[in-house]
């Protein structure tokens, strides 16, 4: 049976020792009295949460499954699951990053960051009921009507009820602009929806009296495309004035996808009959409003895969520790032994720390990121406000698809680490690498992402934004670039950065006389920006580390630190130059091959 620890250590570290985020809170009305201590605490009770309640609900919620009946259309998560959400609710854990005014708590979003890394290390499966509601929630809380907001949003902040998004249908995916889900208008200012929708997650469950649909459609004069679909929430059980439930609303699973992974949710098949559903913000203005909700879930996604990466992680190095194969090369390390534990080994050491380094990196990132939000929403300064905005949005596709397809890499490497028992389900690593699998592909996969990063936030502003992060690197770089212990970990970043520009010059311009160019290239660009990100942070992290060694703390944890700053830039970061090789290799190779492809 595998084994999880919450790693609160490490997420201390980044948030008061990085960030020194309680500092930075100060600056925000709302959360200028939360403290460190604070932090701890509900972090602690979260990870209890997390590795006493969800986790051994993993195996066996992958085996059992969800199960429909096709006369009801209800569907029955997997033993367990009910009694768990039951649990996390009166633990209060829905309500611990919502806005009072609506029964949360308003505790900062760095905190329910940290809270939902370790759920999904746990249980991905479970997560993604309560995960998918809080998207809602921030759709609602930005776009809805107060009337909406009066109805859903204390249900959905306690997590008396759930909330799911409803994007996809069978003939269209990315590309919402084909949907053909109707709403026609009623006249009691209501809409009656008809259509189909696949793949959503969470979409029929036992957990809840009432499940919140928010639901993509088009109205009958609606333009083409993408600038014609509008949002609406659709209940499944409508909601009277009062609040309280009145009939069932014609919104139905009518079957559940069959997966490679997350077997524990239950991804539906989703009908919608005439179903009563009522306006979220403009007519035709649906994609802005329910983008609200797909960039949390992307950031939430690229969490997901962190979580996992973790989990993997300590695995598989406890069974590295452990599985004795083989003698050292360079000479037995055991002798009391009959064979040396696996871990003496190069490439075992190199598979590890890969994932510990993609661990730590993406940790690093999303508090960075969830800080930024934070400081998005509450700071009282308009420009940190709108900077801190606009890197979100700059960082988010990176957040998506660079922490992803790392944990696709890292939870494969530590799969590995098992040899033959890796591939065997009791062990649970090859569920760590099929969980993962999904993480790549929805939410806009991750070549959407990276052409939203180099298409729309890039190139789309001419680098403005690219340049905000780049003084970050440059303050850094000037702050360290005497210090000689800080040289291995400022060299490369401060070189990286000089060659961003270029870079990105280069493939802008490329574009701009064939959009394929940027096609071709963008999958490579984002992993490139992707590396100065975590380069950027590992940097950071290292130069606490330092100062706190230089200062006589003799913790191991900031050695620990160190060497894996170390192994990241001598083993992962070095994929860069290939990166920008290959992306400028162009795309007459991808696109000139009717041959072939024929």
């Amino acid at each position: 049976m595998p084994i999880y620890t919450p790693p609160l250590r490490d997420m201390q570290f980044v948030m008061h020792e990085v960030f020194k985020v309680t500092d930075e809170f100060k600056a925000m009305p709302a959360h200028a009295e939360v403290d460190a201590d604070t932090l701890n605490a509900v972090l602690e009770e979260a990870g209890k949460f997390a590795a006493g309640v969800t986790f051994p609900l993993n195996i066996s919620g992958d085996t059992e499954g969800c199960k429909l009946d096709t006369a009801t259309h209800e569907v029955t998560p997997p033993k367990g699951f009910k009694e768990a959400y039951q649990q996390f609710v009166e633990g209060g854990w829905p309500a611990l990053s919502c806005l009072p005014e609506f029964g949360g708590q308003g505790l900062p979003h760095t905190v329910n960051q940290c809270l939902y890394e370790m759920l999904n290390s746990a249980n991905q499966a479970w997560t993604m009921y309560p995960g998918l509601s809080h998207g809602a929630y921030e759709a609602l809380v930005a776009h809805g009507t107060d009337e909406q907001k009066k109805l859903y949003l204390p249900k959905l902040v306690s997590g008396e009820w759930t909330g799911t998004m409803c994007l996809t249908e069978p003939h269209c995916g990315t590309d919402l602009g084909l949907l053909r889900t109707k709403a026609e208008p009623q006249a009691d200012g209501s809409y009656k929806l008809t259509g189909n929708k696949i793949f959503i997650s969470a979409g029929e469950h036992d957990f809840t009296e009432n499940i919140v649909h928010l639901v993509l459609a088009r109205l009958p004069d609606a333009p083409k495309g993408s600038k014609g679909i509008s949002l609406f929430v659709v209940p499944k059980f409508k909601v009277n004035a009062d609040g309280s439930l009145g009939e069932r609303n014609p919104i139905f699973c009518t079957g559940l996808e069959h997966k490679m992974g997350i077997h524990g949710n239950a991804t539906a098949q989703i009908a919608i009959d005439g179903a009563t559903g009522t306006l979220v913000g403009e007519p035709n203005k649906g994609l802005a409003a329910m983008f609200v909700m797909m960039n949390a879930a992307r950031l939430g996604v690229g969490n997901q895969s962190l979580g996992l990466t973790e989990v993997a992680f300590q695995n598989a190095l406890a069974y590295a520790k452990d599985r004795l194969q083989m003698r050292s090369l360079s000479g037995k390390k055991a002798p009391d032994k009959e064979a040396d534990p696996i871990i003496v080994h190069p490439d075992v050491r190199k598979m590890l720390l890969t994932a510990k380094a993609y661990a730590e990196g993406a940790r690093a990132l999303q508090i960075f990121c969830t800080l930024l939000l934070d400081k998005a929403q509450h700071h009282t300064d308009e420009k940190v406000r709108k900077d801190s905005d606009e890197l979100v949005a700059l960082l988010t596709p990176i957040v998506k698809a660079f922490i992803t397809d790392n944990g696709h890499v890292a939870t494969n490497a530590c799969m590995q680490v098992f040899g033959g028992h890796g591939y065997i389900k009791e062990w649970g690593m090859e569920q760590f690498v099929r969980d993962n699998r999904i993480n790549m592909i929805y939410e806009g996969t991750n070549t959407i992402q990276s052409l939203d990063l180099l298409g729309r936030k890039v190139l789309g502003n001419n680098g403005a934004t690219l340049k905000k992060f780049g003084k970050l690197v440059g303050q850094l770089v000037a702050e360290e670039g005497v210090n000689e212990k800080m040289a291995e970990f400022i060299n490369p970043i401060a070189y990286l950065g000089d060659q961003m520009t270029k870079f990105t010059t280069e493939i802008g311009f490329r574009g701009f006389q064939n959009p394929d160019e940027v096609g071709a290239a963008a999958v490579d660009y984002l992993r490139v920006a992707g590396h100065l990100v975590f380069g950027y942070l590992f940097a950071r992290m290292a130069q606490v580390a330092l100062r706190e060694i230089a200062a006589g703390n003799t913790d191991p944890f900031y050695q620990g630190k160190l060497q894996t700053a170390r192994f990241y830039f001598a083993k992962l970061f070095p994929e860069t130059a290939t990166l920008m090789r290959t992306a400028r290799a162009g795309s007459k190779v991808l696109m000139d091959t009717d041959a072939a492809l024929a």
